[in-house]
């Protein structure tokens, strides 16, 4: 960790957007870009990130800034590697994949599961087949073109927003449902924890389990809060 070397950070208007500065000199990203949003909201959260830092920056208390450097610093050249990668989540997604038994853990998962499933069937125009057991199946080239023509349409920062929901979650539904708006944050988190709640009731909720799901949920957290962000 670095010492503080700041006392005080805020967002400013600049050609463009919005940057964030410390002691009125602006934030850079690790490739030596300004630290730039379009969205004022966003800039004034990541300077409460700066402010909130103590005697040395933790960047581990910090999720709004490495977002921010990402959707700057890589993703516009790795776009289309990023869309293929969301896609093969869409290829494999969790939702698909039931367990055989016991009884109320499929119930639960077809319950919690097939719903967002069947929106992205009404809504998105890619269905896709459920099945049992963790083999691997193909899904159609239809619900592929479906999900790339919706990715396509995003642009970096709500692309970054997604690598973050997708790549923790293991779902691309789950990820297009909350950016857009059809589940909240409460929900997808439901979703993401069927397995794992059966588990628990099941056997009890041990310290490594109860640490894993905090980290889940503050990392799905930040990122709709990005996400969210960018909007306003």
């Amino acid at each position: 960790m670095t010492k503080r070397f700041y006392k005080d950070a805020a967002a400013a208007e600049i050609d463009g957007g919005y940057c964030v500065q410390l002691d009125g000199k602006s934030v850079k990203t690790p490739q030596g870009s300004l630290l730039v949003m379009k969205s004022e909201a966003l800039a004034d959260a990541v300077a409460e990130e700066w402010n909130a830092q103590g005697d040395e920056i933790n960047p581990k208390t910090m999720a709004l800034t490495p977002l921010v450097g990402t959707a700057i610093d890589r993703v516009p050249g790795v776009r289309d590697d990023l869309i293929e990668g969301l896609l093969r989540y869409g290829d494999t997604d969790l939702l698909c994949y039931r367990a055989t038994h016991p009884e109320d853990l499929t119930q639960r998962q077809a319950q919690m599961w097939q719903p967002l499933l069947d929106w992205a069937a009404d809504e998105l125009g890619a269905r896709l087949t459920p099945t049992e057991g963790i083999v691997p199946i193909s899904q159609s080239a239809e619900a592929r073109a479906a999900f790339k023509a919706v990715l396509d349409d995003c642009d970096d920062w709500t692309l970054t927003a997604l690598g973050e929901l997708v790549g923790i979650s293991g779902s691309l539904v789950l990820g297009l449902a909350l950016v857009r708006g059809h589940i909240n944050v409460s929900q997808a988190l439901a979703v993401c924890h069927v397995d794992e709640d059966h588990q628990n009731e099941t056997w009890g909720l041990d310290h490594e389990a109860k640490h894993r799901r905090e980290n889940v949920a503050k990392d799905i957290t930040a990122a709709y809060r990005f996400f969210e962000l960018l909007k306003l």
